[in-house]
């Protein structure tokens, strides 16, 4: 199919397309900076970076834009020069850019619209389309770019800009300071993000707005509810990996012992899996709830808005509507990698499983990696902690910031529904966490149950109309800051 054919007929809007597309072309993908297999490859990143000036004219000749996050692995210095040079001679992926207000007091509450640049990987087989191709296909009936990152999370990230974009060629200037934070590594360590913030802090800069990646317009996600809502992660959970290791002394595969290191370790898991975290409605949750079954009817609506006297019954029927609403009540532990052997004939010395924790409001690392040795229950399997990252604090459901992000989001969806949500997945929200107490997930895009299913699998894509509503969205809520 010809995509002139399915471009959107407003100019602006066609333009607005074929930008994202450009950068869904572009196969920024991210990698672990340790351990095997291969690195990111940091010219491709370049290549990203040195495309937005010309996608983005204005954007670019009105703002200031910084590049941070040290050296290629993200370890090194925090800030970088005006070139994006370190003292060192590395240098920063991440972006931030400065759209200055007209009020000189808002300098340091600025508003901070976060997305991230880098993907996950991806290859051709078993796609529809190629991951980077951004083909504009009609999928079901409605225009669709098709690709790696089309939602996760270059769709955000050209939809802010795209924003700013339309907003200065309106000749619109916001009262405060409007930061955007474009990350290069949310997806192994948000390592940029990270450093944006130290950075922030020594500015004495506390945002009294950020928005990133999260929650979005969904239908179909709670029980009795037929219209669409939108979702706003208000607090994500912790995440922490733990290796889960057994080493025992290998031998000929002829004459195995009763518990070999790979039957011990088999034994861990299935004991781990027998004994998943408690279940329990946090507060968060039991607004959700309340909220959205202010729009359910009949006995069902009755019980839901009632969540406090009902919690036990709640429980138990979410627990029976799949892998998203029991991540909702409790922790979830997730077994991502096993690495055991070196021969056909041999006893491995050693096996190990990667334990991938993400740990529900209300609970510690600490007491959920507590949790894990207790299930487990044995003192020959090694524990490790990686990378341990406690749930975020709860920011609030009302006041200024949140009336602002609903007043835009029902200006452009009007009477939608909006709820609070614990986010089950991590962001590079939680780092500005430490400097804001009005941070906020949410993706103003509408998301199908079969598109949420392709984030970091095959087939992502995005409706144009989808898009474009998002890009009303950002443009709703600079409007207002």
């Amino acid at each position: 199919m010809v995509a002139d054919a399915l471009m959107p007929d407003a100019p602006a809007d066609a333009r607005a397309v074929e930008r994202l597309r450009a950068l869904v072309r572009i196969p920024t993908i991210s990698r672990p900076t340790s351990g095997p297999g291969p690195r990111a490859d940091r010219s491709v990143f370049e290549q990203f970076i040195a495309a937005l000036p010309g996608l983005y004219p204005r954007v670019h000749a009105a703002l200031e834009r910084e590049r941070l996050g040290g050296a290629d692995d993200g370890s090194g210095p925090n800030g970088t020069g005006p070139d994006g040079t370190d003292p060192d001679g590395t240098t920063g992926y991440t972006l931030l850019y400065r759209w200055r207000g007209t009020d000189p007091d808002a300098e340091a509450a600025p508003t901070v619209l976060m997305a991230h640049y880098d993907v996950v990987a991806a290859t051709d087989e078993g796609w529809a389309h190629p991951p980077f191709a951004a083909e504009l296909v009609e999928h079901e009936g409605e225009p669709t770019v098709w690709g790696r990152g089309a939602i996760d999370d270059k769709g955000a990230l050209a939809a802010v800009l795209e924003a700013v974009e339309r907003l200065l060629e309106a000749g619109f200037a916001p009262r405060h300071d409007v930061l955007l934070l474009l990350g290069h590594d949310e997806e192994v360590a948000g390592t940029g993000a990270q450093a944006v913030a130290d950075v922030l802090r020594e500015r004495r800069i506390r945002p009294s707005l950020v928005l990133d990646e999260g929650g979005a317009i969904v239908s179909g996600v709670f029980p009795g509810l037929a219209e669409p809502a939108a979702l706003v992660g208000v607090t994500e959970k912790g995440i922490t990996t733990l290796t889960l290791r057994v080493e025992q002394v290998g031998g000929h595969a002829a004459s195995p012992p009763p518990l070999a290191a790979t039957e011990r370790l088999a034994r861990a898991l299935l004991r781990l899996n027998a004994r998943p975290a408690r279940s329990r409605l946090d507060p968060t949750t039991r607004t959700m709830i309340r909220t959205l079954g202010s729009r359910v009817r009949g006995p069902l609506g009755f019980v839901l808005r009632r969540v406090d006297a009902f919690a036990p019954l709640l429980v138990r029927v979410l627990r029976r509507r799949g892998p998203e609403t029991t991540a909702l009540l409790r922790t979830t532990r997730a077994v991502t990698e096993l690495l055991a052997g070196h021969a056909a004939n041999a006893l491995p010395e050693s096996a190990e499983a990667t334990l991938n924790m993400r740990i529900a409001p209300g609970e510690s690392v600490a007491e959920a990696v507590e949790a894990v040795r207790r299930a487990i229950a044995d003192d020959a399997v090694a524990i490790t902690v990686l990378q341990p990252s406690e749930p975020s604090p709860v920011s609030p459901a009302h006041g200024p910031a949140w009336d602002d992000l609903t007043a835009a989001i029902d200006e452009v969806v009007p009477g939608l529904l909006v709820s609070p949500y614990v986010m089950m997945q991590a962001s590079d929200a939680r780092f500005l966490t430490a400097i804001s107490t009005h941070v906020y997930r949410f993706t103003p895009f509408r998301l199908s149950t079969a598109e949420r299913a392709c984030l970091h699998a095959k087939n992502e894509r995005i409706r144009v109309a989808s898009y474009l509503e998002g890009v009303r969205v950002y443009e709703a809520l600079l409007r207002r800051r």
